[in-house]
């Protein structure tokens, strides 16, 4: 079943954007120290910020199999694979919509 994972944010200054996110959601950042915060109560989605990225979605799925079906789904629903420069191993794809904006189809183990 194809979820909402994470929405990444982009951003200009980090500090400033993760300040205002956390105080105006109630979210902290995540152990390991990275731009991704996550609800204080632990209930609710994560949010990513980030320099480099376009804002985008990142939709989960639970495995290889499911992330197949659900491109070809997206796919036929009028998204459009895009041309991208892939890390070794990764376990996302990325697509657009029919307004062109970006969206990733993630691997992310059962929700």
């Amino acid at each position: 079943m194809l979820r909402i994972g994470t929405t990444v944010i982009n951003v200009t200054d980090l500090g400033r954007a993760a300040r205002f996110w956390g105080d105006a959601l109630g979210y902290v950042p995540r152990s390991e120290g990275s731009l991704t915060l996550v609800p204080g109560s632990g209930d609710g989605p994560p949010l990513t910020l980030d320099e480099d990225d376009r804002m985008h979605l990142d939709l989960h799925v639970a495995d290889a199999a499911e992330q197949q079906a659900e491109v070809d789904r997206l796919i036929a629903l009028g998204a459009r694979r895009v041309d991208w420069q892939y890390p070794d191993g990764a376990g996302f794809v990325v697509l657009a919509d029919t307004e062109e904006n970006l969206f990733c189809v993630v691997i992310a183990g059962p929700g």
